[in-house]
């Protein structure tokens, strides 16, 4: 006993834990490297090349404008309509609603149970099914990113809810308020800058949404990505991402721009108003674009029977198909391209900490946010054959961009206090960068990295579907074959996937927010 409480406890910095994820990318490209073929080494160069001298004929720029429009539209309306009902869900599916109607709790928790059925399942998969019932409609694209993200809104309003003071809420139910009135009058404006500041980066992902589902066939840019990639036409390819990305600028500097007058809008009636007309200007410029492209959106519908699932069926698909693979492959997958988008962003900034080498950096992870997964995963079986390791490396890519900016953007918001003092006692650039400025929001990293990981696990199907792999795959497989008790059971067997990452992902976020209490609470007494 005495020995073991002499032992030293050997534990891992937290910054160099936001580094060791990174090893992810030594198996993968090794399983690069063995399938690679010389000729698609020159398609990938041609790509790369085609970035600095995109087409700039009349007609390519006015198609690819006009499918820029309806990507929009449908990011803005899907957006819109899923932030209302989401609004009133989350209310509905708080503690704190339950309790001032009822007194009780528990119908809150079942409907959240329910709702997490909803956000468990991507918009991809949601759009595929959809499209089997519906066919080829840009309604199909709106319904299929309502679904998901207005179960995402509702958990995040319904979390707020519950965190709030609730002492304003029993004074007005005290001096005789009614349940409703007192609610939305004591909530409203503590729950208002969350519901901007989430809604703004919904908005972020309903336009990533909106485009990845025309990469399916299902209208937009997306379509015409889609298109050119597989023509090779690489110039014409980059004149749409250009105009993508010039678009995903726009609306990140007017979220921001938003985020930093939030109060002033809040605290002026005739901002508000001023707010409610936009947005209505909005849905009107919205619905005119989707209208001239020739789109009826709802007497074009062709409704195609589903058969519902007999036991028998749903034996025979259980027996028919590999599920340990599958799920195998589909958690590999997930692994490996969560080790690359946590590791890879911290490793690079501190082997090129500079503000020149940062700035490179992170216009390289704008285009890799701007590249949808499936492209990048068809472009590399161009090179090489479809495996895991293309699958996890198109997808790790992706949230590169997405993990870089957000570390970019919590590091730039601290003080440089440690990093100069541990700077002037002699140590370099790139420790101190390591200690002085990742240590203070590597915890804050790390939770969010448990978070990006569950989204990860839900973006397997994304190129799954085109990488050969995994759940996605033999989603997309059935469904061509309409082989509905297997894609019952597929979506089944990926929604209790997606929520037992769910529930590990939560409790591992929970852990480092608390080693984040206590290590901000280390710094404040050494200071």
């Amino acid at each position: 006993m005495a020995l073991q409480r002499r032992m030293i406890r050997l534990r891992i910095a937290t910054p160099l834990l936001t580094i060791i994820p990174g090893l992810a990318l030594i198996p993968v490209c090794i399983g690069l490297i063995k399938g690679i073929h010389i000729g698609g080494i020159y398609i990938i160069f041609d790509f790369i090349k085609a970035s600095i001298s995109p087409s700039l004929e009349t007609e390519v720029i006015v198609n690819s404008l006009k499918g820029i429009q309806v990507t929009i539209s449908i990011a803005i309306l899907s957006w819109l309509i899923s932030t209302i009902i989401g609004v009133i869900l989350g209310f509905a599916t708080s503690n704190i609603f339950w309790s001032t109607f009822s007194g009780v709790s528990w119908i809150a928790i079942i409907l959240r149970r329910l709702l997490s059925i909803l956000r468990s399942i991507h918009e991809l998969v949601w759009g595929l099914i959809l499209q089997s019932l519906l066919g080829l409609n840009p309604l199909v694209a709106i319904i299929a990113i309502i679904i998901p993200y207005s179960a995402l809104v509702s958990r995040v309003i319904s979390d707020q809810l519950d965190a709030l003071n609730h002492d304003a809420l029993k004074a007005l139910r005290n001096i005789g308020s009614g349940p409703l009135s007192a609610l939305t009058t004591a909530t409203t404006p503590q729950i208002f800058p969350v519901m901007t500041s989430y809604g703004g980066y919904r908005f972020e992902c309903a336009l990533r949404g909106a485009t990845l589902l025309g990469v399916f066939g299902m209208g937009g840019i997306g379509t015409e990505l889609q298109l050119t990639l597989q023509s090779l036409q690489f110039r014409e390819m980059w004149t749409s991402l250009w105009i993508l990305g010039a678009t995903m600028l726009a609306a990140e500097k007017s979220i921001k721009y938003l985020r930093l007058h939030n109060h002033s809008i809040k605290q002026n009636k005739k901002g508000i108003n001023l707010a409610y007309i936009f947005i209505v200007a909005l849905l009107s410029i919205c619905l005119k674009w989707i209208l001239e492209t020739k789109s009826d959106l709802f007497s074009s519908i062709n409704l195609h029977q589903i058969d519902l699932p007999t036991i028998e069926g749903l034996n025979i698909a259980l027996n028919s198909l590999n599920w340990l693979s599958l799920i195998n492959s589909t958690l590999i997958t997930t692994f490996l391209a969560a080790g690359i988008a946590i590791g890879t962003p911290p490793l690079l900034i501190m082997l090129m900490p500079s503000k020149r080498c940062l700035e490179i950096q992170s216009f390289f992870w704008a285009i890799l946010r701007l590249i949808p997964p499936p492209l990048t995963a068809l472009l590399l079986m161009m090179s090489t054959s479809p495996s895991i390791f293309v699958a996890a490396f198109a997808l790790g890519l992706h949230n590169i961009g997405i993990m870089g900016r957000l570390l970019k953007e919590s590091v730039e918001s601290q003080k440089d206090n440690i990093f100069n003092a541990i700077h002037t006692v002699g140590a370099g650039e790139r420790v101190s960068w390591l200690y002085g400025r990742l240590s203070a929001q590597s915890s804050s990293y790390l939770a969010y990295s448990a978070y990006r990981t569950d989204v990860l696990l839900r973006e397997t199907s994304v190129v799954g579907v085109v990488g050969g792999v995994g759940l996605g795959w033999q989603l997309q497989e059935s469904l061509s074959s309409f082989a509905w008790s297997e894609v019952y059971l597929i979506i089944f067997v990926f929604t209790i996937l997606t929520m037992l990452g769910e529930a590990f992902n939560e409790q591992s976020r929970k852990i480092w927010l608390r080693s984040e209490d206590k290590q901000s609470s280390k710094f404040s007494v050494q200071t």
